[in-house]
């Protein structure tokens, strides 16, 4: 009987189209949903992802980056005489209000707010290593250098090369780059000393962060374990590892804001949708075969064999599906990539949106195997 399910898939082909159609339609509203999700919330720590470093020592108590409060720089100093702390960064983060020059293209005459990070310029600097280049960090060298991204200029009112004003200081933008956009704000890079010079701080004052690379072979959670074990001496401050430090900044943005909630309860009816269309579509089919399935009854073929063929054919029904979801999300992700529409896709997100829809078309297999099983063959063959 399991053969009949196979057979009737390609003889009938017609007949299941719509329901593979509706089941990569579900399959590819959960891989969007995800994706955007994943591109959204992944954005309020890019800070972390987008740099190298192993451990981040901030404020106590810090919920995400861009709440971070200023420690002092004895804390520096903590981290150095660590036997697995390899080199130690400072890391300023000030909120600043933008402003262009009047008349410059797209430019609205108010201010924008923007997220400046001071950052070392150094080549082997950890900060930002996965979106700047050495020759963009030796850019940074110049007073009053900036740079932001490429997607933000029209937001910004500004281009590159051309000059505006964070904090009614001048800075000019050296560099326009991709993979810098945030969540909540506009993010602009400088050195630590232009940072600083806005901010109008000095380094005797400390820094928003310190982040620091271990040693080849130490281990960062007995490094934050050890760090954490902090003196008074230092001041206050608190020890995370680079992981933990992205997801904390993600979850509070995710679960603790009132946009992570509405984008959450979107991701719920989405899968609602999906169940809904994938099961009225299988059982669609069902219902067009009911006649066949109870001659087959009629003839001695058991129900529950009956049954067994409902359910392979939703299987082979997901497959499809799910192979027609990839490919669709796979041509979407990239338009979305090419316009900068903040989407991220991983491993687990994959798999997860697979099970979801295996399991979507297992439960409407068996849907509609319930209401094949409940119907009277006498009734189906008149």
């Amino acid at each position: 009987m399991i053969a009949l399910a196979r057979k009737t898939l390609i003889y009938e082909w017609r007949r299941f189209v719509p329901s593979v159609f509706a089941v990569g339609f579900s399959g590819v509203l959960l891989a969007m949903q995800a994706a955007l999700v994943l591109g959204i919330f992944g954005s309020a720590a890019i800070y972390v992802t987008a740099s190298s470093a192993d451990l981040w020592v901030g404020y106590p108590g810090t919920q995400s980056v861009n709440f971070g409060r200023n420690i002092g720089s004895d804390v520096e100093m903590r981290l150095r005489m660590d036997p697995d702390v390899a080199a130690v960064e400072s890391y300023v983060w000030v909120d600043g209000d933008w402003r262009a020059r009047a008349g410059a293209q797209g430019a609205t005459g108010g201010g924008v707010s923007v997220y400046l990070s001071g950052v070392s310029t150094a080549d082997n600097s950890m900060m930002f290593t996965k979106v700047l280049t050495s020759w963009q960090r030796q850019l940074l060298r110049e007073p009053g250098a900036v740079i932001v991204d490429r997607a933000d200029l029209g937001t910004l009112g500004a281009q590159e090369g051309s000059t505006a004003w964070i904090n009614n200081h001048a800075v000019k933008i050296a560099a326009a780059v991709d993979g810098l956009r945030g969540l909540g704000g506009v993010n602009v890079i400088a050195s630590l000393s232009t940072a600083r010079e806005i901010a109008e701080t000095s380094a005797e004052h400390g820094s928003t962060y310190f982040v620091a690379r271990l040693k080849q072979g130490a281990k960062a959670n007995e490094a934050q374990a050890r760090l954490s074990q902090s003196s008074s001496s230092f001041g206050p401050y608190e020890v995370w590892t680079a992981d933990a430090f992205a997801r904390r900044s993600q979850r509070y943005w995710m679960l603790d804001t009132g946009a992570g909630a509405g984008v959450l309860f979107m991701a719920v009816i989405v899968c609602l949708v999906g169940a809904i269309v994938t099961s009225q579509s299988l059982k669609a089919v069902v219902a067009g075969s009911a006649r066949e399935y109870a001659v087959l009854n009629a003839l001695g073929v058991s129900r529950a064999a009956l049954g067994r063929v409902v359910v392979e054919q939703a299987c082979w029904i997901g497959g499809l599906g799910f192979v027609l979801a990839a490919l669709a999300s796979a041509v979407l992700l990239s338009i979305a990539a090419a316009h900068r529409v903040p989407v991220a896709l991983n491993l687990s997100a994959v798999l997860a949106c697979g099970f979801l829809v295996a399991v979507l078309s297992l439960l409407s297999g068996l849907g509609a195997m319930r209401s094949l099983l409940r119907a009277d063959p006498a009734t189906l063959l008149r």
